[in-house]
């Protein structure tokens, strides 16, 4: 069964947009979980970023006591989050990179790049039995990297697919470099999860993409929500991925 990680990042997001520097405010991204959770989620994932743009420490430390499905902690590899993520215990971190410039996550991480500092990271993580994840791009030479890492998911990065994807030739390039991919990660012993654009529209291309576990998905889930409310938006992106056969 593919499963649905609902990502909240965005409710934080909206709450700092009027309440930044208070302790208090609205939506909170706590209640968000327990809803997306008892819509179906089947795990939550928030990011706390170093620049604190929207979820904060407070939010990680409420969530952890709030959510009972798996709790994924997404953080950059540095040594403030590492303490975090060992002081929170989370099911699984996810590591991505962070820019203080850009909006959201632009890309994968060079894991081939950093591969001796991700080995110690991950060898942290599983002295204290959290589970790592690795945000990257659909490219083999990562993929090589992450199986060497001590990593036991990927992430792949579906930004690239969700952005073509209304062009019929450049989507189906995408597809098959997340398809080449996945097959190559399942070889080399890895789980494969996949996040980033992914929406109402083009989930269901994504069926085509063997061996996946898990798509983490917020942006679109929260702007649904919106207008039909949180535990509709959740219910209705799982519809859409029954009857996945990966």
């Amino acid at each position: 069964m593919l499963k649905l990680g609902v990502n909240i990042d965005h409710v934080a997001t909206l709450r700092e947009a009027r309440y930044r520097g208070q302790r208090q405010g609205e939506p909170s991204p706590v209640d968000a979980a327990i809803a997306a959770e008892a819509a179906g989620a089947h795990s939550i994932t928030a990011h706390l970023r170093e620049d604190r743009r929207h979820i904060l420490d407070a939010d990680i430390a409420a969530l952890r006591k709030a959510v009972s499905v798996r709790f994924n902690f997404e953080m950059a590899n540095t040594a403030e989050m590492v303490r975090i993520a060992l002081r929170t215990k989370p099911e699984i971190v996810c590591l991505v990179p962070e820019k203080r410039e850009e909006v959201t996550t632009e890309g994968g991480l060079d894991v081939a790049g950093q591969l001796p500092a991700l080995k110690r990271t991950c060898k942290k993580m599983a002295k204290a039995d959290i589970e790592v994840s690795l945000f990257i791009n659909p490219d083999a030479k990562q993929v090589d990297a992450a199986a060497r890492s001590g990593a036991q998911f990927i992430e792949l990065h579906t930004g690239q697919f969700a952005e073509h994807f209304g062009n019929a030739r450049a989507r189906q390039r995408e597809l098959n470099r997340l398809i080449a991919a996945t097959a190559h990660a399942h070889s080399l012993g890895l789980r494969v999860n996949a996040g980033h654009g992914i929406n109402y529209e083009n989930l269901a291309t994504l069926h085509a993409v063997p061996h996946l576990e898990e798509l983490n998905i917020g942006h679109c889930i929260i702007s649904h929500a919106v207008s039909v409310g949180l535990p509709r938006a959740v219910k209705e992106m799982l519809r859409l991925m029954k009857g996945y056969r990966g």
